[in-house]
């Protein structure tokens, strides 16, 4: 079998690409939507075909890729019966199958975090994929969309620590940079749910994390419930880059890619003036124009150059992108993350 662990940073989620080899049939876990591109050229290069895409549960902190992966590659979407999504072609229930070639997994329904969350378990119980049920060393959160910290506690000790010691879990996220655990460990040193750990406890504690709610949340919920389904007409991919169209229809580009082509771009800062030599600094090249001014200014940008247009993190560049591509500019995209990613990531910056 063929298996990929997949990572998207901005929502630090996990997909998984797994492929049966004799007859090349695969089926993605958790995809994300901004990263369809990246799944669709890894398939390729694999020389295989997706037959289904399989979410854990409906994501508040990202927008699923599932739909734009079936309109692209014909692939079914799979996700619980409980989940309360609608343009799913296939609604699961515990103990159900999904089949890729000879290989499968089994869904097992862990409500709690979701009241429509499933753990995937492969067909010979080497793997479990839990979502947000069970992560490493910790669990998803049982404030909202109708969860329950007595339902999660007792999924995680009824579906997912009645597997094997050593089977090993894949969560949707990690935020510390770990990619894997097993039931064995999460059972000897999850501070939440171990072994040791007690029902009440462990409501308790979940009971007053106190978190604030997911940024995306307005967002990403309803879309996944319409399983990653636009409003609006997808754009189509471009050429002249590794773009990535996020699901609000802003093209983005990479900080990397951008650092390594500077010389090939038109790049655009639209901060304020004051910005421009501030602590984050700018990229060397850029030409300042702030975002109020663009409009009065396009004359002075040339459409035919390939432009990438930055701020601080993103937001008002996102609009300026937006601004370009209704004047007629085709190759345009916004600086994912801004200079705040820019910085983060150690590029170089003018002062």
């Amino acid at each position: 079998m063929l298996f990929r662990q997949l990572f998207e940073a901005q929502s630090s989620t996990y997909s998984y690409l797994l492929g049966d080899e004799a007859s090349r049939e695969a089926i993605l876990i958790d995809p994300v939507f901004e990263e369809v591109r990246r799944e669709i050229a890894l398939l390729e290069e694999l020389d295989l075909r997706l037959v289904a895409t399989l979410d854990t549960h409906v994501h508040a902190d990202h927008v699923t890729g599932a739909w734009l992966l079936k309109a692209k590659l014909g692939s079914r979407i799979a996700l619980s019966a409980q989940s309360g999504a609608a343009e799913a072609d296939l609604y699961l229930k515990s103990g159900d199958r999904v089949a890729f070639g000879k290989r499968y997994v089994e869904a097992r329904a862990t409500p709690g975090h979701t009241n429509g969350c499933m753990t995937y378990v492969l067909d010979d119980q080497s793997m479990a994929f839990t979502g947000d049920a069970l992560l490493i060393r910790g669990c998803g959160r049982t404030d909202f969309q109708q969860g329950s910290a007595r339902a999660l506690f007792r999924s995680v000790r009824e579906q997912i620590f009645s597997l094997p010691a050593a089977c090993t879990i894949y969560p949707a996220h990690d935020y510390t940079g770990l990619t894997a655990s097993s039931v064995g460990e999460e059972m000897a040193h999850n501070p939440r749910l171990g072994v040791q750990i007690r029902e009440d406890d462990f409501c308790g504690y979940m009971d007053n994390l106190g978190l604030a709610h997911p940024k995306k949340m307005a967002v990403a919920v309803p879309a996944n419930l319409k399983c990653g389904k636009p409003d609006l007409p997808v754009a189509p991919e471009a050429d002249w880059a590794p773009v990535h169209v996020t699901f609000a229809g802003v093209p983005e580009i990479a900080p990397l890619w951008v650092e390594e082509h500077s010389r090939q771009l038109q790049i655009i800062d639209v901060r304020e003036v004051t910005e421009f030599n501030d602590e984050l600094g700018h990229i060397g090249g850029a030409r300042l124009i702030p975002l109020g001014e663009l409009k009065g200014r396009l004359p002075e940008i040339d459409k035919s150059a390939p432009t990438v247009v930055y701020c601080r993190s993103g937001a008002r560049s996102a609009r300026a992108t937006l601004l370009l591509q209704q004047n007629g500019f085709q190759q345009v995209a916004n600086l994912s993350g801004g200079m705040l990613r820019w910085r983060a990531q150690g590029l170089p910056a003018g002062a």
